[in-house]
C-alpha cells in the first residue's frame, strides 16, 4: 500500500522541521518566514519494526525491505486560505491527496520565531485550519450539488446522492468534520470523488519546547483536551531535538544523544507508529534467504487481498497461503523448524491476516 501523510499547520510551527527529522530522501528548508515551503516537498520514512530486524537477524537474507510512508510538507496554511489567501488553493490541492493529516500545532514560547496570530494559542490555531479545510469542503460539496439537483428530478439514484450532499453541507456549516458524520459505505460513494479534506483521520503533533518534552506543558494540555472528544490522537515532541537526533548517521552517536536527553526511543517512532494506528493498518512479513521485507495492510484484510501488495497477480491466482506467527518464527528460528513443529500452518481465502504473521503465497499464474 501506497501510505501517504501530509504534515501541515501554520507557518512557523515547526512543520519543516519536523519533514526534516522524518524523511530519508528529501530536505525541506527550515526557516523563520512565511511559505518558505512552496512545492511541497516529499520523502520517503520507513517504518521503525524491530521485528523486522529480528527475522532479519535468523534469516540472513540478501536484503531487509521495510516498509514505508510518504510523508509531504506542505506550505503554512494562513486564515483565509480557503478563498486564496496566502497560498490557498495550492495548499489544500496538494494535501487532498493524502491518506491521513499530520497537524502540527506550536506550544512553546519564542520572541524570535515569528507569529502572527499573536499570543501563543494552540486551541486556536487548531480551528484556524479545521475551520479552512470546512470551508473548502463546503465549497466542493455546493458545486457537486448544484450538478446533482438537476440530474435528481429524472434519477433515483441521484437523488439519493442529493440527500447524502445535502447532509454533508448542514454538517459542515455546523463547523463539524465531514469525519464525524459517520456516513455509511453506500452514502460516502455520494462524496468519494470530492477528496474531502476533513473526511481525513488527523495526528497532531504538540511542538513543545525543550524543557517540556518528557512532560508537556500547559499549550500541549490545552490541544489534548480540545482534541479529546474526535477520536484523534496528540504526540507531544520536540521537533528540533528530533531533527538532530536523525542527523546522526552512527547508531552509537545516536543511542549517546538520546540518552543524554533521557529518550527510550525517538518522538518520531511513535508518530510513525500512531499514524498507522490511526489509519487502521497492520503488518505481514516475508522471510526468504533473498529477502526479507515488512508489507503494509488494512487490518481486517483476508489472505488474498493482503497477497495483492506483492502482486495483484497474487490475488487472482490465490490458492493457499503458508502462515507462521512471529513468535513461533522467533521461537524455533526457522521456517523449516516451524514446519518441522507443527507450526507452519496452510490457510485459505478466508484468513483474517495478523499484525506480524510471516507468510508465503501460493498462486496459479
Amino acid at each position: 500500500m501506497a501510505l501517504k501523510a501530509g504534515i501541515v499547520g501554520l507557518p512557523n510551527v515547526g512543520k519543516s522541521t519536523l519533514f526534516n527529522a522524518v524523511s530519508n530522501s528529501a530536505k525541506a528548508q527550515a526557516s523563520n518566514y512565511r511559505f518558505c515551503t512552496i512545492e511541497p516537498n516529499t520523502g520517503l520514512v520507513n517504518v521503525p519494526d524491530p521485528r523486522l530486524d529480528k527475522l532479519a537477524e535468523l534469516v540472513i537474507p540478501d536484503r531487509t525491505v521495510p516498509t514505508q510512508i510518504e510523508i509531504v510538507d506542505i506550505a503554512g496554511l494562513v486564515r483565509g486560505a480557503s478563498k486564496g489567501e496566502g497560498l490557498g488553493n495550492k495548499f489544500l490541492a496538494n494535501i487532498r491527496e493524502v491518506d491521513a493529516i499530520i497537524h502540527v500545532v506550536r506550544c512553546f514560547e519564542d520572541e524570535n520565531i515569528l507569529r502572527d496570530e499573536g499570543p501563543i494559542n494552540p486551541v486556536s490555531d487548531k480551528e484556524i485550519i479545521e475551520t479552512e479545510l470546512q470551508l473548502k469542503d463546503l465549497e466542493s460539496v455546493d458545486k457537486k450539488m448544484q450538478r446533482t439537483e438537476k440530474m435528481a428530478k429524472t434519477d433515483p439514484k441521484m437523488k439519493v446522492e442529493l440527500e447524502t450532499l445535502i447532509k454533508c453541507k448542514k454538517h459542515l456549516e455546523e463547523g463539524k468534520n465531514i469525519i464525524s458524520l459517520g456516513l455509511s459505505k453506500e452514502d460516502k460513494s455520494a462524496i468519494d470523488d470530492l477528496f474531502l479534506l476533513t473526511d481525513k483521520h488527523i495526528l497532531y503533533v504538540a511542538n513543545v519546547d525543550e524543557a517540556s518534552m518528557h512532560t508537556g506543558n500547559k499549550y500541549s494540555a490545552a490541544l489534548i483536551d480540545a482534541v479529546k472528544n474526535e477520536g484523534n490522537e496528540v504526540i507531544v515532541m520536540t521537533n528540533a531535538i528530533e531533527a538532530q537526533i536523525a542527523e546522526f548517521e552512527n547508531p552509537e552517536d545516536k543511542a549517546m544523544f538520546m540518552e543524554e536527553y533521557k529518550m527510550v526511543e525517538p518522538a518520531l517512532d511513535r508518530l510513525i507508529h500512531s499514524t498507522y494506528k490511526l489509519l487502521n493498518l497492520s503488518t505481514y512479513f516475508t522471510a526468504g534467504v533473498q529477502e526479507v521485507r515488512a508489507w503494509t495492510i488494512e487490518k481486517g484484510w483476508k489472505a488474498p487481498q493482503a497477497a495483492s501488495v506483492i502482486h495483484t497477480d497474487f490475488e487472482k491466482g490465490f490458492i493457499k497461503a503458508e502462515v507462521i506467527a512471529y513468535d513461533d518464527f522467533l521461537k524455533y528460528k526457522s521456517e523449516a523448524a516451524c514446519r518441522e513443529n507443527g507450526r507452519l500452518r496452510i490457510e485459505g481465502k478466508e484468513y483474517l491476516v495478523q499484525d506480524g504473521d510471516v507468510m508465503h503465497f501460493r498462486f496459479n499464474v
